[in-house]
């Protein structure tokens, strides 16, 4: 099933802080061009870890995307539309791929940048137990700013875990 177009493609504000890697503008076959020749392959490798965001009761909308990644620095990134943001839907991700992350791949840390100025990223951050360890700057979409890199560790996440309200 194919995706109706989602507001990603046309919304600044969603786009600003994302890896400069993301093209802008953006093309309208960009999503279907970017899980099928990026993600799907590193998916098949198990290097990555993709899901789209989409509501109960207009599942073929697109409104948001999270992915988690191997890697040293980057091991989660995520989007979601500006009509969909405060809402508490991408904390209810965040916590479900943490979990997944931690309990069923294994892993013992997960680092997360983001752009200082990306307020909502970091409330989401900070509400799930993370701490900044690093002050890079980095390039994304908007150019080059300074940056963020958020830390948990499994014994961390576990233990704030048990205090989100989210059950498993």
């Amino acid at each position: 099933m194919r995706s109706k177009p989602n507001l990603f493609s046309h919304s600044w504000e969603v786009v600003k802080y994302l890896n400069a890697q993301v093209p802008w503008p953006y093309p309208a076959d960009g999503v279907f061009h970017y899980y099928r020749d990026r993600a799907l392959p590193a998916i098949e490798r198990g290097e990555q870890w993709h899901w789209t965001l989409r509501l109960k009761e207009s599942p073929e909308i697109l409104i948001g995307s999270i992915g988690l990644f191997q890697g040293l620095i980057d091991n989660r990134g995520y989007w979601l539309g500006l009509p969909w943001q405060g809402r508490g839907l991408m904390t209810e991700a965040v916590i479900a791929v943490n979990d997944y992350w931690f309990d069923v791949l294994g892993f013992k840390v997960l680092r997360a940048p983001k752009a200082q100025a990306n307020i909502a990223s970091r409330r989401i951050s900070e509400k799930t137990g993370m701490r900044v360890i690093a002050t890079p700057v980095r390039d994304y979409v908007s150019g080059k700013l300074p940056a963020e890199i958020w830390e948990i560790t499994a014994d961390e996440w576990r233990a704030k875990r048990a205090s989100l309200r989210i059950p498993r």
